[in-house]
C-alpha cells in the first residue's frame, strides 16, 4: 500500500535523528563548550537542520535556564559587588560601541535597523538585545536573521580563541573573567569560555556579563524613545518588548542558596546541571549556522559585526592592561 504525500512529508529526516544524538552526547561530562560547538557546526554547515524551528525555539530557553542554574552556585554579595565594580566601565562600554558600530555601519552602507542591531548586540549580550530592540525599531526578518547570525558566528569564534588569547596575554583568573564578560556578546559563550580557565573566572565572567545584560532595559526603552521622537507614536499594533526576565531568576536562585545554607550542596548539583544544558545549548547554536545563513548573511554586515568586535576586544584589552578596568578585589 502506497503511502500518502503527506505521511512521506512527517517522515523523521535522518538528519534530524543526527542532531538529536549530538545532543544526547552533548550531556555527557566528556563534552566541553568548545567541542560541543564545533560538533553543532560540523552538522549544520554540511547537512544541514532539518529541525532549525525546533532547535530556534529551545535554545534561548535553555540559555536562560542554564543561566538560572548557574546562579545556584553564586553568592549573592558577590554578584552584587560585580556589579557596582563594573558600573564605570560597563556604561563607556556600551556608550562607545553603539557609537562606534552606528558609524561603521553608516559609512559602509548598511541599514539603520541593521546597524543598531548589531551594535547593541555587540555592546550588551549578543542575541538577547537583538531580540529586545528587533521589534523596538521596526527591523524586519531579513535584518534581525542577520544580526543574529553575525553574533552565531562571532560566539562561536569567541570559544575557540579566547583561551589561547587569555593565556597568550597572561590575563589571571579575575582578569580573564572580567575579559570573557565585557568582549564576548552572548551569555552563552561567556560562560563556555570562561569555564576553560577556572571556576573563579567562570563565578566572575557571570555575575559580571549579567550586570551588564540589565542594561537591555534602559537602552531598549531609551531607542524606543528616540524612534517615537522620530517618527511619531507607532499606528499599528506593536509586539511587546522581551525583557531579560531570567536575570531575575538568577539572582533568586543567588539569594535562596546564599540566604539558606542547607541548600547549597543542593544548588551544587543544580549548578552542574546548568553546566550541562549550556553545552547543549551551545551545539544547537552551532546546527544552527547552515550554509543557508551564510548565503543570506552576506558580507557587510560580517565586515561590520568583526571590525566593532575587534575594537572592543582591543579597548578590553587596553583596559585590562593599563588597569583602567580593574579586576582587583573581584577574585578570592
Amino acid at each position: 500500500m502506497n503511502e500518502s504525500p503527506s505521511r512521506r512529508d512527517r517522515r523523521f529526516p535522518p538528519t534530524a535523528g543526527l542532531v538529536l544524538l549530538g545532543g544526547l552526547l552533548c550531556l555527557h561530562p566528556w563534552f566541553s563548550g568548545a567541542t560541543a560547538l564545533l560538533l553543532g557546526l560540523a552538522i549544520g554547515l554540511s547537512l544541514g537542520n532539518p529541525i532549525a524551528g525546533q532547535t530556534r525555539l529551545w535554545t534561548p530557553r535553555l540559555l536562560q535556564l542554564s543561566v538560572i542554574g548557574l546562579g545556584a552556585a553564586m553568592d549573592l554579595v558577590t554578584v552584587a559587588k560585580l556589579g557596582v565594580a563594573g558600573l564605570s566601565y560597563t556604561v563607556v562600554g556600551i556608550t562607545l560601541a553603539m557609537v562606534v558600530g552606528l558609524g561603521l555601519g553608516r559609512l559602509i552602507g548598511l541599514p539603520g535597523p541593521l546597524s543598531t542591531l548589531l551594535s547593541v548586540g555587540t555592546a550588551i549580550c549578543g542575541g538577547s538585545a537583538i531580540a529586545a530592540v528587533s521589534p523596538v525599531i521596526g527591523a524586519d526578518e531579513e535584518e534581525t536573521a542577520s544580526a543574529v547570525a553575525v553574533v552565531f558566528l562571532l560566539n562561536g569564534a569567541a570559544l575557540l580563541f579566547f583561551p589561547s588569547l587569555g593565556a597568550w596575554l597572561g590575563l589571571d583568573a579575575a582578569r580573564f573573567g572580567l575579559f570573557c564578560a565585557l568582549a564576548i556578546h552572548d551569555t552563552s559563550s561567556v560562560v563556555g569560555a570562561a569555564a576553560t580557565h577556572s571556576p573563579e573566572a567562570l563565578g566572575i565572567a557571570t555575575a559580571v556579563k549579567l550586570a551588564r545584560a540589565l542594561w537591555i532595559v534602559p537602552l531598549t526603552l531609551g531607542i524606543a524613545w528616540v524612534v517615537r521622537r522620530r517618527k511619531g507614536p507607532p499606528s499599528g499594533p506593536q509586539k511587546p518588548l522581551k525583557y531579560p526576565w531570567f536575570i531575575l531568576g538568577f539572582l533568586a536562585m543567588a539569594a535562596l542558596v546564599s540566604w539558606v545554607p542547607a541548600l547549597r550542596e543542593v544548588g551544587a548539583g543544580i549548578a552542574w546541571a546548568a553546566r550541562r544544558t549550556l553545552v547543549l545549548a551551545l551545539f544547537l547554536t552551532g546546527v544552527s549556522v547552515t550554509r543557508a545563513v551564510f548565503a543570506r548573511l552576506g558580507v557587510r554586515p560580517l565586515v561590520v559585526g568583526v571590525v566593532l568586535w575587534a575594537l572592543v576586544i582591543g579597548a578590553t584589552v587596553v583596559g585590562l592592561q593599563t588597569e583602567w578596568i580593574s579586576a582587583q578585589g573581584l577574585g578570592p
